[in-house]
């Protein structure tokens, strides 16, 4: 009994890879009711693997617990793909928007970190992004932010993919001075 208890842990390991998550808001919400009002909350939580998927997900229940357990599952149901350059950065700059809510992302030189706002730094550390600069304009509702957050992430185009709908090379559509060798630095003249 306990070797096939051990197998079926095992498969399920194997099966589900190992996912980190942010709690990134939780809300009192009441429903009023004959006999009066009835506490719930309600629970925002982003997951992702941190190379390269995230997803966000919400969940409403009367205990704290069970409304992030519901929003994590609901959250990996929802994760995306989101191609990385370097697995460090973003290939290109980008907006997203979701209702009121506007982000600015752009990639940004290695050793920058990760300059952004509450839940679009939760977005971003679960994503496996290490250096990023955005802005959020517009809505503050944690929310729309994230929402508008995952609208610019899948506008997100590596450059392979950009070639292969283009039909040309990879080296076709970057810009010359990338795939250029540094010019040789000519000696100094002596005087």
């Amino acid at each position: 009994m306990a070797r096939n208890d051990n197998r079926r842990d095992r498969r399920d390991r194997e099966e589900t890879p190992e996912f980190a998550d942010r709690l990134v808001a939780i809300n009192r919400v009441s429903k009023t009711v004959k006999g009066g009002k009835r506490f719930g909350f309600a629970a925002l939580v982003v997951v992702g693997d941190q190379k390269g998927r995230v997803g966000f997900g919400k969940g409403k229940a009367r205990e704290v617990p069970e409304a992030i357990r519901k929003a994590t599952e609901q959250a990996k149901r929802q994760m995306i793909r989101v191609p990385l350059r370097e697995g460090r950065t973003l290939h290109h700059n980008m907006n997203g928007r979701h209702g009121a809510g506007k982000v600015v992302m752009r990639t940004a030189p290695a050793g920058t970190g990760i300059i952004a706002g509450g839940p679009m730094r939760a977005v971003f550390e679960m994503l496996g992004i290490a250096d990023v600069v955005a802005k959020s304009i517009g809505s503050q509702n944690p929310y729309n932010m994230i929402r508008a957050t995952m609208d610019g992430l899948t506008k997100q185009y590596s450059p392979r993919t950009v070639a292969a709908r283009r039909g040309k090379k990879v080296a076709d559509i970057l810009p010359k001075a990338a795939n250029a060798p540094a010019p040789a630095e000519a000696e100094p003249a002596e005087a």
